[in-house]
């Protein structure tokens, strides 16, 4: 292959890569995790992730069971590593939040527990249930649930 060939490819190559990213810019997702399996806790945060990634301004919304990966004190299902590349979930939803993403507990979530606030990992928030129901009605909003 010629060295113009591959100056081509890798254009393509690029210019492929930006219009995925454009094509979910502005977008927003709402992921939505009640789910107790670690597996499927790992792969919400594994797609928002890449949804992330990809342009899209991410929210989490974390409810039941699901709202453990956020504690301070999580279960080891939501800390312990996990196959292929040894992440947790609540690792990765540390990484949506470091990448922009907001995450959220559902209002009844922590009276639910009979704990605060306070034992939360640092930057997870409570949602207010009219403000999700707007984030989520909103023309622009995919919500996932897992």
């Amino acid at each position: 292959m010629g060295f113009n060939m591959k100056k081509i490819l890798l254009a393509a190559t690029l210019v492929a890569s930006l219009t995925s990213a454009a094509q979910a810019d502005g977008k927003r997702l709402i992921t939505v995790l009640t789910s107790p399996e670690p597996q499927t806790q790992l792969m919400a945060m594994v797609l928002t992730m890449q949804a992330t990634a990809q342009g899209a301004r991410v929210r989490v919304l974390l409810c039941g069971p699901g709202g453990d990966i956020a504690l301070e004190e999580a279960p080891e299902s939501a800390t312990a590593p996990q196959p292929p590349r040894d992440m947790s979930p609540q690792g990765l939803m540390q990484n949506i939040m470091a990448a922009g993403g907001q995450v959220e507990v559902c209002a009844i979530y922590l009276p639910g527990k009979g704990i605060g606030a306070e034992m939360l990992v640092d930057g997870v928030g409570v949602a207010q249930p009219p403000e999700m129901a707007e984030a989520m009605l909103a023309e622009d909003t995919v919500v996932w649930t897992f």
